[in-house]
């Protein structure tokens, strides 16, 4: 993606100016409410969101990490701000999940929300210790038919514990699910042998392929993934319709106004003509997927249909 240099020099003018009666946007610094540990996925794009957009803001973005109820803690504090732009949450696509695995949200994930802008994909690939003796999903339905209870498959949260019981239906295997807390311990394992296969990001998984002890062998969504071209999807492998990824998306409270959303997206297409962050990401093994208000929303509705349909059929239940 070029780099337009005279528009990133007017960003600031641009994006500080409202229109006739509007309240300037922005003027005071910027807080996004990362509900999640400090160190992780999240909340390292946001900070690097944070650095690519200083040429086009008046003001500093302040990430705060608010963790804990699997990211509720913090987007409840989000939701419960002024929707004037200043306290915005960046959340991964378990914030619609949770409405169909949690007992209980003090908060509705679509309505009480107000959509601006998808940041990214979290492809999720399926990664499987370089011992086994298989290279893809027919070779591994062969080996758990003739191995039965020697492979179990590891996740860290409800969407990759999803991917990885929906694959074992599909195939009709029993398939254990571990779980993990982070995508990088799950990786130690599949390359210690500990763990025979864990479904993670490629995020997780990219700093583990140096070591020739892991391989990746499905991909979760229906295109394949730039960080491993060569690998098939588990739709060319013959599961039909399997298209199934994480996504970071930044939120803001409901009822803020169209223009102001529009104004912050602005300052989001900036900061993803911002080379070096694009450059970040890559090597982070991160995809940038860059989608304004209505793209993302439909994407949540499509989501909630889903696990709606997952949890109606008893594939996924409420803790």
């Amino acid at each position: 993606m070029p780099i337009h240099r005279r528009a990133i020099l007017a960003a600031p003018i641009l994006l500080a100016a409202p229109a006739l009666g509007q309240t300037p946007w922005p003027s005071r610094p910027i807080r996004i409410i990362v509900p999640y540990a400090a160190g992780g996925g999240t909340d390292i794009l946001a900070r690097a969101l944070g650095e690519a957009l200083r040429p086009a803001l008046p003001f500093p973005i302040v990430v705060e990490n608010r963790a804990g109820g699997n990211g509720v803690i913090g987007t409840e504090a989000m939701i419960r701000a002024e929707p004037d732009g200043h306290t915005l949450t960046a959340v991964v696509s378990t914030h619609i999940l949770n409405r169909h695995t949690m007992a209980a949200l003090p908060y509705e994930p679509i309505r009480d929300v107000t959509p601006i802008a998808m940041l990214t994909r979290n492809t999720m690939v399926l990664a499987a210790s370089a011992a086994l003796p298989f290279t893809d999903i027919a070779g591994l339905r062969a080996f758990a038919a003739a191995n039965p209870r020697a492979l179990s498959t590891g996740s860290t949260e409800a969407l990759s514990q999803f991917i990885g019981q929906e694959m074992a239906r599909r195939l009709s295997l029993d398939i254990p699910d571990v779980q993990y807390r982070s995508g990088g311990q799950l990786m130690t394992d599949v390359v210690a042998g500990h763990l025979p296969l864990g479904w993670t990001s490629t995020a997780s998984a990219t700093p583990h392929m140096a070591t020739g002890r892991a391989r990746i062998i499905a991909v979760s969504t229906a295109t394949r993934t730039p960080f491993f071209a060569d690998v098939p999807t588990a739709q060319e492998q013959g599961l039909a319709e399997f298209d199934l990824a994480g996504w970071v998306a930044l939120l803001g409270p409901a009822g803020m106004a169209d223009a102001l959303s529009a104004r912050i997206y602005a300052a989001m297409e900036s900061a993803f003509r911002n080379q070096a962050f694009l450059a970040r990401l890559a090597a982070l093994g991160i995809e940038p997927d860059l989608r304004p208000q209505a793209p993302l929303l439909a994407a949540m509705q499509r989501e909630d249909r889903i696990w709606a349909a997952a949890s109606a059929a008893g594939h996924i239940t409420r803790q």
